[in-house]
């Protein structure tokens, strides 16, 4: 039985063990401008719009040269609904735009557009993270966790973080939902990418139905 699990766990990774960021073409790292593109990118999945359509607006925007808090301020409002009519982010463009703008305008100020300094001013303390991320325009408690369960790649201090999506998508597995037995399934390094398929197995049946299958085509 803990084999199965075992390769369950890594049967999930190895088909949606992708994270939004990589989708997105953010080469995630401890530097301000791959975090405030999952900043972007955070903001963009808290919509009720698609993941898919978020993730192909947030490559819009970053081809457009909006890595950056600054480069998002320098773009006119327009430039912002343009980048995200691209992406097919229609419904919520304009109200988005908005918020994009407002939110690079407060990770500048207070932030100096550096999100080391909000991690910095948190400590270790997860609580105080999801506090000032929901500070941000248009990222609410959701939103928090879907940043959080990102940036644990690389603020290895957070991990690891399991939001209730993600333990939604353990219990549709039957694995466990403890942050320490996961990370005992497929290591440390891996539960990003777990905590990413896990989010995909709540939301997609079918995701759920496609890795039993794999695991038993194993057995």
């Amino acid at each position: 039985m803990g084999d199965r699990i075992q390769e369950t766990a890594r049967a999930a990774v190895r088909r949606y063990g992708r994270t939004y960021a990589e989708e997105a073409g953010i080469q995630l790292g401890d530097r301000p401008a791959p975090l405030y593109q999952l900043l972007v990118l955070t903001t963009l999945l808290s919509t009720r719009i698609s993941a898919t359509i978020a993730v192909a607006a947030a490559r819009e925007l970053f081809a457009a040269g909006y890595r950056t808090a600054p480069a998002m301020l320098a773009a006119s409002w327009q430039d912002r609904v343009d980048a995200l009519g691209r992406g097919h982010y229609k419904r919520y463009d304009e109200r988005t735009a908005t918020m994009l703008g407002n939110a690079a305008e407060l990770c500048q100020e207070r932030w100096h557009g550096d999100l080391r300094r909000l991690h910095r001013e948190a400590g270790s303390d997860v609580r105080a993270l999801r506090r000032l991320l929901t500070e941000f325009p248009g990222i609410g408690p959701t939103g928090a966790d879907i940043f959080l369960r990102e940036v644990q790649v690389v603020w290895t201090d957070v991990a690891p973080y399991l939001d209730r999506k993600v333990v939604s998508g353990a219990k549709r597995l039957d694995l466990p939902a403890s942050g320490e037995r996961l990370s005992a399934l497929v290591g440390q390094d891996d539960v990003p990418r777990l905590a990413s398929a896990l989010v995909r197995v709540s939301i997609d049946a079918k995701a759920a139905e496609g890795v039993r299958a794999e695991v038993s085509g194993r057995s």
